[in-house]
């Protein structure tokens, strides 16, 4: 087991490892923004995040199809 002077340079080495393993994954922002998309259109599948965009999605671009029951109590 590692003490002393021997001990921070180790930890000095593992966090800049860790570091450029952080760096070279690059941003979650897409995953989380996927991750966001719950709602899949059942017509053209295309996913929104809330419910009352899933409804407006629906009733501009699919007009002529019925409403999914679980858009019925949704305000817009």
């Amino acid at each position: 087991m590692a003490r002393g002077h021997q001990k921070i340079q180790s930890q000095q080495k593992n966090a800049k490892k860790q570091a450029e393993i952080k760096k070279s994954k690059g941003h979650d922002q897409k995953t989380a923004a996927k991750a966001a998309l719950v709602f899949t259109c059942g017509v053209c599948r295309s996913q929104m995040p809330d419910p009352k965009t899933f409804k407006q999605h629906f009733e501009s671009k699919h007009p002529k199809s019925p409403l999914p029951p679980e858009l019925e109590g949704v305000e817009a």
